[in-house]
């Protein structure tokens, strides 16, 4: 499983970033597609999932409503759309891939660090 993410960058608060995250080595639609965060000296952080066709999207509270998640099966690609971005968003962003059912990631890639601050 080979995954790589990117569309991070700096921004302001209140501004917006679309993550891309490329999979390669696998059968991308057997896997749901996940998006996580970590922050400098925290822990990683779940914050979004989408199912193998693209449907049932769930959130993380502390993201819900401002962060979308979404998929292109003939690109084998997964998206998160983050609005309406935070200061404390600032982090490195991966995705990871889980077969449905698992309670572990299969792959994940190296992130994209995401930095918000005026």
């Amino acid at each position: 499983i080979h995954l790589v993410e990117s569309g991070g960058g700096s921004v302001q608060p209140g501004e917006s970033l679309k993550l891309s995250c490329a999979a390669t080595g696998f059968t991308f639609t057997n896997y749901n597609m996940n998006w996580a965060r970590q922050a400098p000296g925290k822990g990683p952080e779940w914050l979004s999932a989408i199912n193998t066709e693209g449907r049932n999207p769930v959130y993380a509270a502390l993201v819900k409503g401002r962060f979308t998640i979404s998929r292109d099966n003939t690109k084998n690609t997964t998206y998160l759309q983050m609005n309406d971005l935070k200061p404390e968003d600032s982090a490195l962003y991966y995705c990871a891939a889980k077969l449905p059912g698992s309670r572990i990631y299969a792959g994940r890639g190296q992130g994209t660090q995401v930095t918000v601050s005026s």
